[in-house]
């Protein structure tokens, strides 16, 4: 087993250049969900360098990708993210995400025959903004036959993963009636006051939710015109808590809120659900053995859950529903600075970010193998998986 690990971290430094330079100019084009098609050219384009020969464009999503090595065994699949946000670019560092996939990829893929392994390389779209990219994928079919997943998420300490929160995302339109804002305002029905009514009473109740539940919403689509009532107001709303079970339960209470503005402002209110995305529940097998080959690496990864002070949602937990899954956390910004914040946008492209690529991989390929060659560790994946569940 020494002597295989050995390999695949040889595999990764034998392109490091390359990683670094695929992260780097990911960085440097931020492309934003669905429309990453620089990134998804350079990822795929490295693939079939080696021989991978990705499938582009995989599943109907014009920026997805698969390849795969490997023809007998355990299936472990292992995805990359590269997608930015609006405004910010990669403030999330989804290029470091990316180039760490491609080179644990590349490197498991060395040693999958010999292992008695198969590998899923998978390209995701589209994690920042419904509809998220692993659930179509998913839905899709993407993970059938996988037996278990990893990825590694750019913050600012080497934690074992994310506190991460279920949401529900749902758009509001309210509906009134049109009229002149100063000859007969009487004859209209303000789509706006339903929406600032419908904020308003949100903004209340969240003195009321526990302190682990967030309700956030903005108006995407707002009137311009000053002399007329407004007939039409849409806002975008995203309902998290620790689990999606608790933020079902909160869902009733955010739209009666909503609707209350409605009724106040005798308008009508059309929702549309945009789908929920689960919490991230971390398979522990599989992270003791990440951990493990981290700290191999001279990394030391920090405790579980609770203190790792990045807090968000992502559709790997829908993954880490369906496999036994890990989403652990790479240290590239400075203690304090986090995701989708315009300094760390900038800590994605840092000598620190090239290193969380290059240990990334290298542990990812290792945890792999892990996987593949212990029968013990599949065992106990999958139990703790089936416990989940239950």
């Amino acid at each position: 087993m020494a002597d295989i690990k050995a390999r695949v971290c040889a595999a990764v430094d034998a392109r490091a250049e390359e990683l670094v330079r695929i992260s780097r100019a990911i960085h440097a084009r931020p492309e934003i969900g669905h429309e990453e098609f620089f990134a998804h050219g350079l990822l795929t384009d490295a693939l079939e360098r080696e021989g991978l020969k990705p499938e582009r464009g995989a599943f109907g999503l014009a920026t997805a990708f698969a390849a795969r090595a490997g023809t007998d065994g355990p299936t472990v699949a292992v995805l990359c993210e590269y997608d930015a946000l609006q405004d910010i670019g990669h403030a999330c560092g989804h290029n470091v995400i990316a180039a760490a996939g491609l080179g644990a990829g590349l490197a498991a893929a060395t040693v999958a025959p010999e292992m008695r392994g198969r590998l899923l390389v998978l390209g995701t779209p589209c994690e920042e903004m419904a509809p998220q990219g692993k659930i179509t994928l998913a839905e899709r079919g993407a993970l059938a036959g996988v037996d278990a997943a990893v990825m590694v998420h750019p913050a600012d300490a080497d934690m074992v993963e994310m506190d991460t929160l279920a949401s529900i995302g749902v758009i509001v339109t309210y509906k009134g009636v049109a009229a002149h804002a100063a000859a007969a305002p009487h004859h209209g029905r303000n789509a706006l006051d339903a929406a600032i009514l419908g904020y308003n009473a949100v903004a209340a109740l969240r003195q009321h939710i526990a302190p682990d539940e967030r309700v956030l919403g903005v108006l995407t689509e707002v009137p311009q015109k000053v002399n007329v009532i407004p007939d039409r107001v849409v806002s975008r709303w995203s309902l998290r808590s620790t689990t999606l079970a608790r933020a079902q339960q909160l869902e009733p209470r955010v739209m009666a809120c909503l609707e209350s503005g409605a009724l106040a402002a005798g308008c009508e209110m059309e929702v549309t659900h945009l789908g929920v995305t689960e919490e991230v529940r971390t398979n522990r097998a599989l992270t003791a053995s990440y951990v493990a080959n981290m700290e191999a690496l001279g990394r030391q990864v920090g405790a579980p859950v609770g203190s790792s002070g990045t807090v968000g949602s992502t559709d790997m937990g829908h993954v880490s529903y369906l496999v036994p899954a890990i989403h652990p956390l790479i240290a590239v910004a400075p203690p304090g600075v986090k995701i989708h914040e315009a300094e760390f946008a900038a800590a994605a492209a840092s000598a620190a970010a090239d290193r969380a690529v290059i240990d990334g991989a290298k542990a990812l390929a290792m945890t792999i193998v892990d996987y593949w060659t212990d029968p013990t560790l599949r065992a106990r994946a999958k139990a703790e998986f089936e416990a989940d569940r239950a």
